[in-house]
């Protein structure tokens, strides 16, 4: 097998898991909370059973659909550019896994549902005041390394 179809493979698994989980942890809290109500976890974590119709921070409720068709766009050309690049880092395979595995799981979550199952409300931060998914949370493992490498650390990650 050769490097990029073990890269691929790589990159393919994590994307899967993570939408998996996603998916796993939506379903339960679709079907443990109802729906507009709080569970408090302690003072600073609650699990709050929201729906975005929308798109990120809730903006444009009701136009869902176009977040979906542009995640689904935007999944397609991270995959494109992972397999057609000749310089792609192995950190690169690995980052997008997870940000392709939270995307796929949000636009899942728009086809099954009709909306994003949002739930994790973490409370007293200022000038905060969103609720969001596992999906999301995924997303964001996935592009702070990947900006951080490429920032800071971009010799050592063209050869990794």
């Amino acid at each position: 097998m050769s490097e990029k179809s073990t890269n691929m493979s790589l990159y393919g698994g994590i994307a899967l898991a993570v939408l998996l989980i996603s998916q796993l942890v939506g379903y339960w809290v679709n079907n443990s909370i109802a729906l507009n109500t709080t569970w408090e976890i302690n003072g600073l974590i609650h699990l709050t059973h929201i729906r975005n119709y929308g798109g990120v921070f809730g903006l444009a409720q009701g136009m869902g659909w176009l977040f979906g068709l542009i995640s689904i766009g935007l999944l397609l050309a991270v995959t494109a550019y992972l397999w057609l690049g000749n310089q792609v880092g192995r950190y690169e395979f690995v980052c997008f896994g997870f940000i392709v595995g939270g995307g796929a799981s949000n636009i899942l979550d728009r086809f099954i549902y009709g909306s994003v199952i949002d739930f994790i409300d973490i409370q007293h931060i200022p000038y905060w005041n969103y609720v969001f998914n596992t999906a999301d949370v995924m997303v964001h493992v996935g592009i702070w390394p990947m900006l951080i490498i490429s920032i800071f650390f971009q010799e050592a990650a063209k050869s990794s």
